[in-house]
């Protein structure tokens, strides 16, 4: 698997498990256009809700940091305290006002304690800061100061040895690029110079470079505090211990309150130093014994850079703790953190935040959290869809996270709104897209198609995948597919990736990342197609008059026998584009698209969990032959009429053979009367299905019939119903019972009781004693409700959403009506 590819969500490449799961799943579902649809969403938004389901509270590793931060500041601040108390009154009682009167001893020790402490008391907040600044570097932990470490001479051997190194060109294996992806500071490109220096990299003197970086600073400013707090400790023991602070003459009164005053002090700086040193042995115990930074790194789940961030992280509680109130230090977390550094001007700082956030979103445990704060902060979105443009190789890393961020993001529907909301954020998407064409020189010809494959820095593919995903969850909101439908040059990207060479096609064990990309972009397109409404038709439009599209499917169905889920997939955009008018016959018009869509609805033996590929091309044909004279030439042609019928007798795709034969009658016009001849061969299937079934396949076989029975005689349909072994008042009984059955329109069955009007009409035109059969059977008071209950839904084919298309030449209440004057007329 390519790396850095998202495996949430359909995100696995193991196609032969997850397609028989998906088409499992698929053939469970009723959703078709000859039925209309819930408004309350897009069929595949089911998880797209932003309301999650109840998780247990899983507590922040970083709280370990925090709370650590919090205790240290307490000691912190103590001894700043008792030393910044002890220098006062170092100064103001002893200086002040025993200077005349110390020991010689005395005045030295005061002296050199106020000044070591002194030093350390006000420079403290200078140490913490070079601290801070020595964990901005995040090529690895010792990185630059390794690099500056490097004399002059080395990088002299270095340049020498780089212009007799071979320049390689071309395409590098796999595991090259694996190699050069172990860590930031490995790649052949180093990171391009800012302008501005790295805080971690800056040389404050020309000479000896090493010693004088921040790193090696801090480190210097921490042992000269460990020393001056031994050496404040030493001093003060010596005098507590001895107590020589000379001798006061009797009556002196000026040296009176000598004795206690410095014993005060040396208490004071005795306490400082030891709350001081108690603060370090703290630290030392939890940082290296306990490893608390690679407890929590492990537990945030953050890999060997981690360290790098947890650092960064817990100087920063500190330093808060330490400057401001002790309880600031509280109120950060990762994710906030993660936050502020990604609006960083530093690469290194945007990249630790990049990884944090990403870990955090992707994590199980932390994602519904992470997300939920990412997602109502406007500038942090609008940061990530800003990083997608960046697309030079050293901020791959970085543009990358912002991707799988986003992909994750868009799984939820108010931030998918939000993302989409953002100015030029389609374009931005887009550019993770990298395939194109080239110009061609002239309008009669098409450029040639480009997709720019991985190589050793850079994984095109990986971002090809994130785009597609992210494309996908966003298309889940109705709005959204309008906004991916208007972003020029867009459309054509996604149709370019839906197509696969034979070859790939051909190899049922390829696993490769072509065949996850055929099928997130044909998810897409699926998605897209079938959007109801003006959107929808706008983007049936756009997508059919791409000149990939069509011919891309009908590879798939040629030569994807080995990839069901792909065929399923190019057969159900068919089914959507085919409600326009233009597409249809565009679909048509493709050579050896309707034969291959035969093909599979007439393929037996295919495996129980693959017969969602089946049904799906009986519904495509049965939309490409509605209300399409040429598309019905075309299928005569073939001479699958017979077929058709032998079909109606299988039970998995009767329905939507009964459908296409159905549309065949209805729509192929007088000129083709002999061809369709064969159909009145269906005709007992036909009438023993309506009186024994019912629902969907009493609708249909009745429908069917209304359009057999046109083509014979009365002779011959009385011998159908002899040969049926079914009385003609055993069908009008039926048909009388359904009206009655369905006293409203149902939404599963929209057509029925049109269809058993047209039956009956047909059955009263055909013998006159049929008349007085439907008398009999009170069909003159069935007919009356029916007219009093009519509705739009009935007047329609198929559906698009809750809209009704392809309405009926003839309204139901008009066939009501005709019915009506045929009984008074008998």
């Amino acid at each position: 698997m390519e790396r850095g590819v998202s495996t949430d969500d359909d995100g696995s490449i193991h196609l032969n498990v997850l397609e028989l799961r998906t088409l499992s799943e698929t053939a469970g579902s009723s959703t078709t256009v000859f039925e209309p649809q819930s408004s309350n969403g897009k069929g595949d938004s089911s998880n797209a809700s932003s309301v999650s389901p109840m998780t247990p509270v899983v507590r922040a590793p970083e709280k370990k940091l925090t709370l650590f931060a919090l205790r240290l500041a307490i000691l912190e601040k103590t001894a700043t305290g008792l030393g910044t108390l002890g220098f006062i009154w170092a100064t103001v009682v002893l200086l002040g006002g025993f200077a005349i009167t110390l020991d010689k001893t005395d005045f030295w020790f005061i002296t050199i304690i106020l000044l070591i402490e002194g030093a350390r008391i006000f420079s403290r907040s200078h140490e913490l800061e070079w601290q801070h600044q020595a964990t901005w570097s995040l090529a690895g932990a010792g990185i630059n100061s390794f690099r500056a470490i490097k004399s002059g001479s080395h990088h002299l051997i270095e340049a020498v040895k780089s212009m007799f190194r071979p320049m390689v060109i071309g395409n590098h294996s796999q595991r090259t690029r694996e190699k050069t992806e172990t860590s930031v500071g490995s790649r052949n490109c180093q990171r391009k110079p800012t302008r501005t220096w790295e805080s971690a990299d800056v040389p404050l003197l020309p000479y000896a470079q090493w010693v004088f970086l921040t790193r090696n600073i801090s480190k210097l400013l921490y042992w000269l505090q460990l020393a001056s707090a031994t050496a404040c400790i030493v001093l003060s023991l010596m005098k507590l211990i001895k107590h020589n602070y000379g001798d006061v003459a009797k009556g002196d009164t000026d040296k009176r309150n000598r004795e206690a005053a410095l014993n005060i002090f040396y208490s004071l700086a005795l306490a400082e130093a030891l709350l001081f040193l108690t603060e370090k042995a703290y630290w030392e115990w939890n940082v290296i014994y306990c490893k608390l930074l690679e407890e929590v790194n492990k537990e945030c789940d953050l890999g060997p850079s981690g360290i790098i961030s947890i650092r960064r992280f817990f100087y920063d509680a500190y330093s808060k703790c330490v400057n401001g109130s002790i309880f600031d230090g509280l109120k950060m977390d990762m994710v906030i953190f993660g936050m502020e550094l990604l609006d960083s001007n530093s690469p290194d700082e945007q990249l630790i935040g990049a990884r944090i956030l990403r870990q955090f979103a992707m994590s199980k445990r932390f994602s519904d959290d992470t997300l939920q704060k990412i997602g109502i902060n406007l500038s942090v979105i609008e940061r990530f869809v800003e990083m997608l443009n960046w697309k030079d190789p050293q901020e791959e890393e970085i543009r990358r996270s912002a991707a799988e961020i986003l992909s994750k993001l868009a799984g939820k529907k108010q931030n998918s709104l939000r993302v989409a909301g953002i100015p030029g954020a389609m374009e931005s998407i887009s550019s993770l897209l990298q395939t194109n064409r080239s110009s061609g020189a002239a309008t009669d010809e098409i450029g040639e198609k480009k997709i720019i494959l991985d190589h050793a820095n850079y994984g095109f593919w990986t971002f090809n995948h994130l785009g597609l995903l992210i494309l996908k969850k966003l298309a889940r909101n109705h709005d959204n597919c309008g906004k991916i439908g208007n972003t020029r040059g867009l459309l054509p990207k996604i149709i370019d990736f839906t197509h696969a060479e034979e070859s790939l096609l051909r190899n049922e064990n390829d696993t490769s990342s072509q065949i996850l990309t055929v099928k997130r972009s044909l998810q897409l397109v699926k998605m897209l197609a079938s959007t109801t409404g003006i959107t929808g038709e706008h983007l049936r439009r756009e997508i059919s008059e791409v000149v990939f599209t069509i011919s891309n499917i009908r590879d798939i169905l040629l030569h994807g026998e080995k990839h069901p889920l792909l065929q399923k997939l190019g057969i159900d955009i068919l089914t959507s584009l085919a409600l326009e008018e233009d597409a249809t016959e565009r679909i048509g018009g493709t050579g050896g698209m309707l034969k291959e869509l035969f093909n599979i609805l007439f393929k037996e033996g295919m495996p129980e969990s693959q017969n969602c590929v089946r049904i799906a091309a009986g519904e495509a044909l049965a939309m490409l032959a509605l209300d399409s004279k040429s598309n019905c030439h075309r299928i005569l042609k073939l001479k699958v009429v017979d077929k058709l019928v032998e079909t109606l007798a299988v039970p998995l795709v009767r329905v939507n053979a009964a459908r296409i034969l159905r549309n065949l009658c209805a729509s192929s016009g007088a000129d083709c009367f002999n061809q369709l001849r064969g159909v009145t061969a269906a005709a007992p299937t036909i009438l023993k299905a309506i009186t024994s079934e019912e629902y969907k396949l009493q609708e249909v076989m009745t429908g069917l019939a209304a359009q057999v029975f046109r083509f014979m005689t009365p002779e011959e349909s009385s011998n159908i119903f002899e040969r049926a072994g079914i009385m003609e008042i055993d069908l009008a009984n039926t048909l009388v019972q359904i009206l009655r059955k369905y006293q409203h329109p149902p939404i599963k069955v929209p057509r029925i009781r049109r269809y058993a009007i047209e039956l009956a009409i047909w059955m009263m035109r055909d013998k006159a004693t049929n008349v007085h059969i439907f008398k009999n059977l009170g069909l003159e008071m069935v007919l009356e409700s029916v007219i009093e209950t009519t509705a739009e839904i009935e007047n329609f084919n198929i559906f698009s959403g809750t809209v009704g298309v392809s309405r009926h030449s003839v309204s139901i209440h008009s066939l009501a009506e005709t019915a009506l004057m045929l009984l008074m007329g008998g």
